[in-house]
């Protein structure tokens, strides 16, 4: 297993992203600002997208496993990889998601604690509703954890 930077052409990964952010305008807002890294194994399985949020804080933007490889710890090992990597550089890893079970139990089991949430940011800002397990998604919710 190899996980290494994507410096160019992160575009060729967009059919990947969208499987965890369904409209390419709004990956587009973070992806190029952002520091994108993919694990391989024999080829790509899953990618993760970083930004910097000023004050410290590192923010996990997308993290995305393909469909085939899910429940095999490949995002958990982009995660850790994540920490380990900017331990020391910044002091919090947060991370904004839907309020679904697939999704906030997985953070947490990585350690991450809800922080906060932002009221009706998918409905604002999404042209589409989104739903996940059945449901729709409506708040942002905000897990963060020390690193």
């Amino acid at each position: 297993m190899d996980i290494f930077e994507v410096k160019t052409d992160k575009r060729a990964f967009i059919d990947l992203l969208l499987q965890a952010d369904e409209q390419e305008d709004m990956i587009m807002r973070y992806l190029d600002r952002g520091t994108m890294y993919a694990l391989a194994e024999n080829d790509v399985k899953a990618v993760c997208v970083v930004t910097d949020e000023g004050n410290s804080v590192l923010e996990i933007k997308n993290i995305a496993v393909r469909t085939e490889f899910r429940r095999m710890g490949y995002g958990k090992k982009l995660v850790g990889f994540v920490e380990k990597k900017y331990k020391g550089l910044y002091n919090v890893l947060k991370v904004g998601t839907g309020d679904s079970e697939l999704t906030i139990p997985f953070y947490e089991k990585c350690g991450f604690k809800e922080t906060y949430r932002v009221k009706n940011f998918f409905v604002d800002n999404y042209d589409h509703p989104i739903f996940e397990c059945g449901k729709q998604l409506i708040d942002m919710v905000y897990l963060e954890k020390a690193i």
